[in-house]
């Protein structure tokens, strides 16, 4: 099975459950090393609810560990769009840049998550 977002049926996931609920079954896909199954299930979660960092944060980290890399950037934009002022949400980001050899950009968002670690904000009343 593939990773690519073009492999997921929205419809799939009308069947009542929660976002939450897919998230912690991904968690658990990625316990076990299973990161296609995660991947699907994190995808679920977005689906169900675009608002949700949690989900979107943990799809980016799968996507990158399964080398999507591009995708991956996507969904940690998302993260960093709904909270912009998490550090790991930028950390991450950062690493995905690296990894994407996108140094400018890394070197950005590193700075982005240095304010925080220090106890600034990145957007104020954010």
């Amino acid at each position: 099975m593939s990773l690519h977002s073009s492999d997921f049926d929205p419809a799939l996931s009308d069947s009542g459950l929660t976002a939450g609920w897919w998230c912690d079954e991904a968690s658990g896909d990625v316990a076990v090393g299973d990161l296609v199954a995660a991947v699907e299930k994190y995808r679920r979660a977005v689906a169900l609810d675009p608002g949700y960092f949690e989900a979107w944060h943990s799809l980016g980290m799968a996507l990158m560990k399964s080398g999507e890399i591009k995708e991956a950037i996507g969904a940690a934009l998302m993260a960093t769009t709904l909270k912009p002022n998490d550090l790991l949400a930028w950390t991450a980001l950062s690493q995905m840049y690296v990894k994407n050899g996108q140094i400018a950009e890394a070197e950005d968002a590193k700075g982005k998550a240095r304010i925080l670690s220090l106890g600034g904000k990145v957007v104020r009343d954010a």
